[in-house]
C-alpha cells in the first residue's frame, strides 16, 4: 500500500495544492487513495472530500493518544490502495509552536511511516540543501523519503535536483509546475471552503494532469510502499436515536470522527440546514450545531425565523444539544456580519456576536469543568482548540480552558442538556459522543 505523510519545512509551500494533486493523481491511476490531515483542521480534508469523493479524517496527537490514532488510521485506511496524510504548518511545528508534540512528524513517528517533503524552491538553491540537512538532523528518525518541489518549473528542478539529491541524500521524486489557473482563494479563515469554488473540479483536474507528468511514478512507489496497517472492522449498531446535525455553508467544521462516532454509540444522524430549511427534522432526540461561517450568512440566518424560533424552543423546552464556535454564535442574541451590520440569531444565550478582526484566543487548549453536565463530569478535562476572529459579549463561565502557556480563562455554558461555547471538541475516543446518546436517548422517552 501507497503511504506518506506530505509535510513541508513552513506554511506556505502549498501542502494542500500538492495533496490534491497527489490525490487526483493517485485517483486516476486506479489507486484508491484515502485522505488524512494532521490537526484540528476543518478545510483541507474538504477539498480532499473534493477530490476523492470519500471522507477525510483527521489524526491529532493532542486530541487523541497514540493509540487512538493508531486505530483511526487503519480503520479508515482499511481496503485503500494509498493514503496521503497532510502535515500542518512547519514539519516539526507542534504546540505552542515550540514543541514537536501533535506535529507532522510526530505523526510520521507515531505511524511509522515515511515523509515526502514539498519545497517551495523560490529565493534560494544551495541554501535549500543546508536547510533540508538541518531538517534530517534535528530528530531521530527524520523519517524524510523524498523531495517534491512545488511551484517549480521545469528549468529550475532540473537545475535543483541533481544537486539537492548530492547535498542531502534524499530523492527529489519530482516537481509540480507554477499552476496560477488552479490557485486556490484565501480568506480570514484560511483557504475558501471548497463547496464555495465553482471550477474546483477543473482545477483538480489541471492538478492531476500536471502530478502524472512530472512526477516519477515508479520511484514514487519505490519510495512509499509499505505494509498496509491491520485493522479492526469499525461496527455501527442499529440506530436507537436521531440526532439533528447542521450542515451548510455556515455550518461546515465538523470532524467525520466525531459524527462517526456518534454513529457508533447508536446515533441516526439528521443533516439539516439552518440556512434553508424551516424547522428541524422530526423525532430528534438531539440536536449539534458545528462551527462554521455564521458571520458570512448572518442575514440569511435571520431572515429564516421560522428556523431560529423551531431552534429557541428546542434547546428551550430540553432538547440535549451542542453548539461549538460557529453554532454558539448562533445560539446568542445578535450577530455582527463582516460589514458590521447587526442581525438577530436564536436568542437562547446571553451574548452578542462581534467581529474583532483577528484571531481571538487562538490555538490548542485544556477545557476543564467547574460542574457535572450533559457531556462533562466536574473537574474533568479535554484537550479542545479555538479558531475564530469574532468574539462574544458573553462567553459563559462554566469551564475554565488553559493553554500550554499558562494563559487561562473563564469560557462556556453547560447543563444538563447543554453544551455551548467556542472551543470545538474532539469526540472520538473520548466518552462524549456515548453521553450525548444517553442524553437523547433519556430526552426522547421522558419527551411527552
Amino acid at each position: 500500500m501507497l503511504q506518506l505523510v506530505l509535510a513541508a519545512p513552513r506554511s506556505g509551500s502549498g501542502k494542500t495544492t500538492a495533496a490534491c494533486a497527489l490525490l487526483a493523481a493517485l485517483q486516476a491511476r486506479g489507486e484508491y487513495p484515502c485522505a488524512f490531515k494532521s490537526g484540528p483542521d476543518y478545510i483541507d480534508p474538504m477539498f480532499h472530500r473534493s477530490v476523492l469523493g470519500v471522507e477525510s479524517h483527521n489524526l491529532d496527537l493532542f486530541f487523541s493518544t497514540p493509540v487512538t490514532v493508531r486505530r483511526l488510521y487503519a480503520q479508515n485506511a482499511a481496503g485503500h490502495g494509498a493514503a496521503v496524510l497532510e502535515g500542518a504548518m512547519g514539519y516539526y511545528d507542534g504546540l505552542g509552536g515550540i514543541s514537536a508534540t501533535a506535529s507532522a512528524w510526530h505523526l510520521a513517528d507515531t505511524l511509522g511511516l515515511p515523509v515526502l517533503l514539498v519545497v517551495r524552491p523560490k529565493g534560494a538553491s544551495l541554501t535549500l540543501a543546508a536547510e533540508l540537512r538541518g531538517l534530517m538532523a534535528f530528530r531521530t528518525p527524520h523519517h524524510l523519503a523524498g523531495i517534491l518541489l512545488n511551484d517549480c518549473s521545469e528549468t529550475l528542478y532540473k537545475l535543483l535536483a541533481p544537486m539537492l539529491e548530492k547535498e542531502t541524500g534524499l530523492p527529489v521524486i519530482g516537481y509540480l509546475p507554477p499552476l496560477p489557473e488552479a490557485a486556490i482563494e484565501s480568506r480570514h479563515l484560511g483557504l475558501k471552503t471548497a463547496g464555495e469554488i465553482a471550477d474546483l473540479q477543473n482545477k483538480i483536474k489541471i492538478l492531476s494532469d500536471a502530478a502524472q507528468k512530472t512526477i516519477d511514478w515508479p520511484r514514487f512507489a519505490a519510495l512509499f510502499d509499505c505494509p498496509a496497517p491491520a485493522a479492526a472492522p469499525r461496527t455501527v449498531p442499529p440506530a436507537n436515536v436521531r440526532i439533528a446535525v447542521a450542515r451548510d455553508a455556515a455550518f461546515c467544521f465538523t470532524y467525520a470522527e466525531t459524527l462517526e462516532a456518534l454513529q457508533e454509540k447508536g446515533a441516526e444522524l439528521c443533516f439539516f440546514s439552518p440556512l434553508q430549511d424551516t424547522a428541524l427534522p422530526p423525532n430528534i432526540g438531539g440536536l449539534y450545531l458545528p462551527g462554521g461561517y455564521p458571520e458570512l450568512y448572518a442575514a440569511q440566518l435571520a431572515a429564516n425565523t421560522a428556523m431560529r424560533s423551531a431552534v429557541k424552543t428546542a434547546v428551550e423546552s430540553g432538547l440535549p444539544t451542542v453548539a461549538e464556535c460557529g453554532g454558539f454564535l448562533y445560539l446568542g442574541q445578535t450577530l455582527e456580519d463582516a460589514d458590521g451590520k447587526t442581525y438577530p440569531m436564536a436568542g437562547v444565550l446571553p451574548g452578542q456576536g462581534v467581529k474583532i478582526g483577528h484571531l481571538v484566543r487562538f490555538g490548542y487548549a485544556a477545557l476543564t469543568s467547574n460542574a457535572d453536565s450533559m457531556l462533562f463530569a466536574a473537574g474533568e478535562t479535554l484537550p479542545i482548540h479555538e479558531f475564530h476572529h469574532w468574539d462574544s459579549t458573553a462567553n459563559g463561565t462554566d469551564f475554565t480552558a488553559v493553554k500550554t502557556n499558562g494563559r487561562s480563562w473563564a469560557c462556556g455554558f453547560a447543563n444538563a442538556h447543554l453544551y455551548a461555547g467556542f472551543p470545538h471538541l474532539y469526540w472520538a475516543g473520548t466518552p462524549l459522543p456515548q453521553r450525548f446518546v444517553t442524553a437523547a436517548c433519556r430526552y426522547i422517552k421522558e419527551e411527552p
